[in-house]
């Protein structure tokens, strides 16, 4: 079972940042985007260099059990281990747009936002989660922060109840259709013919981990740059060939640190955690 030791080992053994080109031919990659989640993908399963397309596909199966899209997250999960949500930014600091799914510490089986297909991909019922942010160009990817949910967003409660006092100030409007909805709410009929619907969708944003951890970490002149942050307990909860596979890897640009970290549901509480940074050089 692949983790993300094994995909920080796999990109600073194969650092490559040109990732439009290196998909456009072999994969028929379009855009930046799809670029940047095949990166993803490729570190998790040891596949950057591969060109067999059929080979890529056997791995995939082998490691995820569910591959996602764009309107249901998560976008990757790998097989009896953890959940994996990619987003790119273009500019190195701004927010993550979320849309009308709010921050995960974790994901859920029982997420309304999920999928039938995701929620029987494998027996579960909670995964930690990845948030893998790139900054990319629009050729290139120049850095990516590898976070876990539980040290970045708070717990799931503490959106669900914003989101829950909405919506009951919406029920209690006079004189209006209220219908069932995943969304905020749903107004209906609210002309008097009766043919316009109002649909009220939360726009979720999070600020990048770039800002958020920015006491841990000053971003570098590198033309890549890798920071993953991961709790210790995480940590030493990783296969011992995964662990040493890594701290034996030799690379004088791959740095580890014992570190903490604010505790997202009080930050006067600190968690332990490694801070695993590496950075391509010119």
């Amino acid at each position: 079972m692949t983790n993300i030791l094994e995909a920080i080992v796999n990109i600073a053994q194969n650092p490559i940042y040109t990732i439009r080109s290196l998909y456009s031919g072999r994969n028929r990659v379009n855009n930046i985007g799809e670029a940047l989640e095949t990166f993803v993908k490729d570190a998790f399963v040891n596949s950057i260099q591969t060109e067999d397309e059929l080979e890529k596909m056997r791995r995939y199966s082998e490691e995820f059990s569910w591959l996602g899209n764009q309107n249901h997250p998560p976008d990757i999960m790998i097989k009896g281990g953890d959940a994996i949500e990619v987003k790119k930014t273009q500019s190195a600091n701004s927010d993550l747009a979320l849309n009308s799914s709010y921050p995960k510490s974790t994901v859920q089986s029982i997420s309304k936002l999920i999928t039938q297909s995701c929620r029987t991909c494998e027996d579960w019922t909670e995964k930690d989660l990845i948030y893998c942010v790139g900054h990319t160009t629009d050729d290139s990817i120049k850095s990516l922060w590898m976070v876990y949910g539980n040290i970045y967003a708070a717990s799931h409660e503490t959106y669900q109840i914003i989101k829950q006092k909405i919506t009951e100030g919406i029920n209690e409007i006079p004189n209006v259709e209220l219908a069932e909805t995943n969304e905020l709410g749903r107004v209906n009929r609210v002309d008097p013919l009766g043919i316009t619907n109002l649909r009220i969708r939360g726009m979720w944003q999070i600020q990048n981990p770039r800002r958020v951890f920015n006491y841990l970490h000053t971003p570098s002149s590198s033309i890549f740059e890798l920071v993953a942050i991961i709790p210790t307990s995480k940590y030493e909860s990783f296969p011992s060939e995964s662990k040493t596979k890594l701290e034996t890897l030799g690379n004088v640009n791959l740095t580890t640190e014992n570190v903490q970290v604010k505790d997202p549901n009080n930050p006067a509480n600190l968690i332990d955690a490694k801070l695993i940074v590496f950075r391509l050089k010119e």
